[in-house]
């Protein structure tokens, strides 16, 4: 079965993870697929803090340490914060 396409609310928040995490993976953002796990770039326990900090600050969401390895990639990672209320086009939560 393949995954359902990104709800509307979904794709800015996978380009705003993917801008992020571009920086932190030392990537082009265009390299980033929504659907490959992170673990795959090289993704580390820094990194993944790093955007723990990134999501608290942008978005006032509180969230587990282990939210990148709970939801490993762009796509789950992003459906999942839409479950918490980040919206990008509503601006921060």
């Amino acid at each position: 079965m393949s995954p359902s396409p990104p709800r509307h609310t979904e794709v800015p928040l996978q380009q705003w993870l993917t801008t992020h995490l571009a920086v932190y993976l030392d990537r082009l953002p265009e390299s980033i697929e929504a659907t490959v796990p992170l673990a795959e770039y090289g993704m580390d326990s820094v990194c993944a803090l790093s955007l723990c900090g990134d999501i608290e600050d942008d978005f006032g969401i509180v969230v587990e340490p282990s939210l990148a390895w709970d939801h490993p990639t762009v796509a789950q990672l992003a459906a999942y914060l839409v479950t918490r209320g980040a919206d990008l086009e509503r601006g921060k939560r």
